[in-house]
């Protein structure tokens, strides 16, 4: 059993029944998803599934979870996903959006009652953004423009370009993204200076949303938890 396998067993043990489940996406998401199944089928459990992406939707639905839409419901029980990076400064800091699902991924994971983010060792840095740039999703009617606001504080700012490089990214909501880096010396700043940009839909930046991370690192699990 590999690190994504580890942790995503790990991630069951918080599963109760009666209860609505968030699902993340990803490989290490997937794992949890087939636990869940597995899970629900051995013990008989009545729950019901968000998922935060169509990917992850078929994958549930293929899995044999009931799955139900973000518009059916206000709140959720437990959000489950993985992560592009982990950083932990007395809080959890996690960097995500190197999909296309953005909004509904930190819409879940804000709104669920807890929320566990998953993955191995190599997905902890120092800072956000040490790897990756920080996504960002902008309305495609005033690009240009947001784009030239945050060039003044970005290092760089690219508009992703699609997997064929021949046209651009678009997100699940018919959006933009645009892949920045910044140096920053406060995370929770940046976050804020972001957030507060016209055109901005949302940010790759979780801060204060994360309740638990489970991390594995050559067969062996840490949690990882702040008040």
């Amino acid at each position: 059993m590999n690190d994504k396998e580890l942790v995503a067993k790990a991630a069951l043990e918080y599963v109760k029944d009666k209860t609505i489940i968030g699902l993340g996406t990803g490989s290490t998401a997937n794992y949890f998803i087939e636990g869940l199944a597995k899970k629900i089928k051995e013990e008989n459990f009545d729950i019901k599934v968000v998922a935060s992406s169509t990917i992850s939707s078929i994958n549930a639905t293929e899995a044999g979870l009931t799955c139900i839409s973000l518009d059916q419901i206000e709140s959720i029980d437990l959000y489950v996903d993985g992560a592009d990076e982990i950083a932990f400064h007395n809080s959890i800091e996690v960097l995500k959006g190197r999909g296309y699902d953005l909004i509904r991924e930190k819409l879940l994971a804000s709104t669920s009652k807890q929320c566990i983010i998953i993955g191995d060792n190599s997905k902890i840095v120092n800072k956000i953004g040490d790897n990756f740039p920080i996504p960002i999703e902008v309305s495609p009617i005033a690009w240009k423009i947001t784009k030239k606001i945050i060039e003044q504080f970005a290092t760089q700012c690219d508009l992703r370009k699609n997997t064929a490089g021949d046209g651009f990214s678009i997100s699940s909501y018919g959006n933009l993204v645009l892949d920045c880096n910044f140096k920053y010396s406060d995370i929770s700043s940046l976050s804020k200076q972001l957030s507060e940009i016209p055109g901005v839909l949302e940010h790759g930046i979780f801060l204060n949303i994360v309740h638990l991370a489970i991390i594995g690192n050559d067969g062996e699990i840490k949690k990882y938890q702040f008040d």
